[in-house]
């Protein structure tokens, strides 16, 4: 369905997220149309194991590294420098079903959370064709996700490195992995990924 151009959500350890294919021009214009989302609000890639981080980003930092080798796969999304120029932020979910899809694809996807811009992230298959049922082409039902909120977006293109939205991992976490103090997010509202 992916390789079709078509729109799946699939379960992750945080919340239920819409992917496609993130080369597939109209599917990634269509999971934006799905959301009601702008496209200033860039979607996340989802990677099958940290290693493919080397197929999407450049000039990781010691603190980037240091984050993906303790919270890959986990609940953080990592914005780093994007091969090509440009920033993009990548993840490493812990589900066994969404990593499945991921290596079957064989290459990242391009995800957000399953719901509509605004809306909360759902956190079961119901909740989410609820939100975008009539708008998907497939859902994977995995039963509830087991983490139940957003992953934690990290800015590591940056030293220090900042959190932008605090969820699934929390600053602490954060702070004992670097041994350093990181900014913490600029509004606690802001959306999902």
């Amino acid at each position: 369905m992916l390789r079709a151009g078509g729109l799946v959500i699939l379960p992750t350890d945080t919340v239920y997220g819409v992917a496609c294919d993130p080369d597939n021009v109209e599917a990634v214009a269509r999971l934006y149309q799905a959301k009601g989302r702008g496209e200033e609000r860039p979607l996340q890639l989802l990677l099958a194991e940290p290693g493919w981080l080397n197929q999407v980003s450049e000039g990781l930092s010691p603190e980037a590294r240091r984050l993906a080798e303790a919270f890959f796969p986990g609940g953080i999304t990592l914005v780093v420098n994007r091969i090509g120029g440009g920033t993009v932020g990548v993840r490493v979910p812990d589900h066994p079903t969404c990593l499945e899809v991921i290596r079957a694809f064989g290459r990242p996807i391009a995800a957000s959370s399953a719901n509509r811009s605004g809306e909360p992230s759902p956190k079961t298959a119901d909740e989410a064709i609820a939100q975008l049922g009539d708008l998907v082409d497939l859902v994977v039902d995995h039963g509830p996700c087991p983490v139940g909120r957003d992953s934690t977006v990290i800015d590591a293109t940056r030293t220090p490195v900042s959190v932008l939205r605090e969820g699934a991992v929390s600053r602490d976490e954060i702070e004992r992995v670097l041994k350093a103090k990181v900014a913490a997010p600029p509004d606690a509202t802001t959306g999902s990924a």
